[in-house]
């Protein structure tokens, strides 16, 4: 669709915005209305996850609809350097269907080169983890913004369960290198920030511990890698305490059963959609399959505390079964909203910690001023988000005061076209992308090609519900 036959559109600058040679400029005006349906891609925590368990698991695991995302494809090209077969047997530009058959875990091979986690923290942190139990050395690297991310917090856990690691700058940036061993021992461990990806780290190792191991967090993280686990035959056992603590345990020596699965729709990337149709004047939007795990809903329950007008259709799956070893779905329509102001603490924040810079957008549409308390974490993503969603709200005309790492957003803001700076991050791209369909003017998005980090075709669809 051109320019001249839809004034509110986005406009490429350059190569096509979105895939990896789109690094010019893009250009959004405001849109006239927003209207559609949309099936999201596939759930990138997931897909990781169900990669690197189909290459624990002996035989051939099938994953439909896995995210096809640059991070998910790192993850993809590291269990085929460890020695399974990887068959792209669909793919649409959003979503891809993998084969993978595995030997199983005694059967990896230690890789002959450093393993690739491009951008992915994801990657590297849960490939960390499960090479401690398997009898190899591996180097685990990534680019520029992933050797600045933090590496101490899984090196130290995973280092009292016998395995031998290093990093850089006194063990605490990548590369990562890792030397592990079978079996490891099982620990008890508090995780002293809450991260899914560490717990997640821990429990792939304790599939070769002797014992069982024990991960507490005083906030419940995303329960992903615990449900696969259990959907693969591996007894992950779930504790609540009086405070609200929780405390994942498995017992070591089990085996990663190979399955099919199919991975829902990322809520990740649905939040995007959520803001837009509710802090748009003239919207309906319809997200088609969208994974509602309790854990990761977050976004979705905040929104609707600020007075977002969304149905919540639940969809039937044989997956989402009782014993909490599956992914509850729902078809999600989100309709043009009053926000008002919330309050989120350091809970709300770390549950809701990938959709935070959207979220400040929403604010700057809320009546009221919003605080963000202990949003620290945003620090250490694939940019400093905080200082990130701050420079580009205020570009626009927005009130936001950045006080350590809390913040206090002002609403109800007229937003006005400027240039803004992604900082390579996915998730600062589309914040600033779907900004622009609300802000007067024209809003411009440097380096806009990192939104294929997670969501490639992001920029299609957005040109797609915009009303002529």
């Amino acid at each position: 669709m051109s320019a001249a036959s839809n004034p509110a559109t986005a406009i490429p600058t350059g190569p096509r915005a979105g895939h990896p040679e789109g690094t010019a400029p893009l250009r959004v005006t405001r849109a006239a209305g927003l209207r559609g349906e949309l099936s999201l891609p596939g759930d990138k925590s997931i897909s990781h996850r169900a990669l690197l368990m189909a290459a624990l698991a002996a035989g051939e695991s099938r994953i439909a609809a896995a995210g096809d995302g640059q991070d998910v494809r790192s993850t993809a090209g590291i269990v085929a350097r460890l020695g399974a077969t990887v068959e792209r047997v669909r793919e649409d530009g959003r979503t891809v269907d993998y084969r993978v058959t595995s030997p199983g875990a005694a059967g990896l091979r230690e890789p002959d080169d450093v393993l690739d986690c491009g951008n992915s923290g994801t990657s590297l942190r849960l490939v960390a983890g499960l090479l401690c139990g398997l009898p190899m050395t591996a180097v685990l690297t990534g680019d520029g913004s992933l050797r600045r991310r933090p590496v101490a917090r899984i090196i130290e856990p995973l280092r009292s369960m016998g395995a031998v690691l290093h990093a850089r700058r006194s063990d605490t940036l990548p590369p990562v290198t890792v030397v592990g061993h079978s079996p490891l021992r099982a620990v008890q461990y508090t995780t002293p920030v809450p991260s899914a990806q560490v717990k997640s780290a821990i429990l792939l190792a304790a599939l070769h511990a002797d014992g069982r191991t024990t991960v507490r967090e005083s906030i419940a993280t995303r329960d992903h890698t615990e449900r696969m686990l259990r959907a693969r035959g591996i007894d992950v056992r779930r504790e609540v305490g009086a405070a609200g603590e929780v405390a994942w345990s498995l017992e070591g020596g089990g085996r990663v059963q190979a399955v099919d699965e199919r991975v829902p729709g990322d809520i990740s990337a649905a939040a995007f959609w959520l803001v837009a149709g509710a802090a748009h004047p003239d919207a309906e939007l319809t997200l088609r399959n969208v994974g509602v795990n309790p854990t990761r809903r977050a976004i979705l329950d905040l929104l609707i505390a600020m007075g977002a007008r969304i149905e919540e259709r639940p969809v039937w799956h044989a997956a989402a079964s009782a014993d909490g070893a599956g992914e509850p779905l729902a078809d999600l329509v989100v309709r043009s909203s009053e926000l008002r102001a919330i309050d989120l603490g350091p809970a709300e924040v770390a549950a809701a910690i990938d959709e935070i810079p959207i979220l400040c957008l929403a604010a700057t549409q809320a009546r009221g001023t919003t605080t963000i308390r202990g949003a620290g974490e945003l620090r250490h993503k694939e940019s400093d988000r905080i200082a990130g969603v701050t420079a580009g709200l205020r570009a626009l005309g927005a009130s936001i005061e950045v006080e350590g790492d809390d913040l206090r957003i002002s609403g109800r803001q007229v937003l006005h076209g400027a240039a803004t700076e992604s900082l390579d991050d996915h998730r600062l791209a589309m914040t600033f992308a779907i900004a622009g369909l609300i802000a007067d003017g024209v809003t411009t998005i440097d380096r806009p090609a990192s939104a294929s980090v997670s969501y490639p075709g992001f920029f299609d669809d957005l040109q797609g519900v915009v009303l002529a």
